[in-house]
C-alpha cells in the first residue's frame, strides 16, 4: 500500500471555516439555488403539453368506461 495522503482529507492549508448556517436558511439558500436550475417550459410548450395531457386522461376514461359498461353488461345477461 502506498502511503501518500488520499483525496478525501482535508486540506490543512483551508482557511478556518464560518458558522455552519441554520437548518432552515440552509434548506432555503439551496431551494433556490435548485430552482435556479430548472429549464422553465415556453408558453407554446406549456400549451401543448397541458392538451395533451388533458387528451390522454379524457381517453384513458373514456375507454375505462366503456371496458366497465361492457363487463356490466355481460354479467347482467349471465345472472338475469
Amino acid at each position: 500500500m502506498s502511503s501518500t495522503p488520499s483525496q478525501e482529507q482535508p486540506n490543512s492549508t483551508s482557511p478556518p471555516s464560518e458558522e455552519p448556517p441554520s437548518p432552515k436558511k440552509g434548506f432555503f439558500a439551496g431551494t433556490i439555488e435548485e430552482l435556479k436550475l430548472v429549464v422553465w417550459p415556453s408558453r407554446q410548450q406549456l400549451f401543448s403539453e397541458s392538451i395533451a395531457v388533458i387528451l390522454m386522461v379524457t381517453l384513458s376514461a373514456a375507454s375505462i368506461a366503456a371496458i366497465s359498461r361492457f363487463y356490466g353488461w355481460g354479467a347482467s345477461q349471465i345472472f338475469r
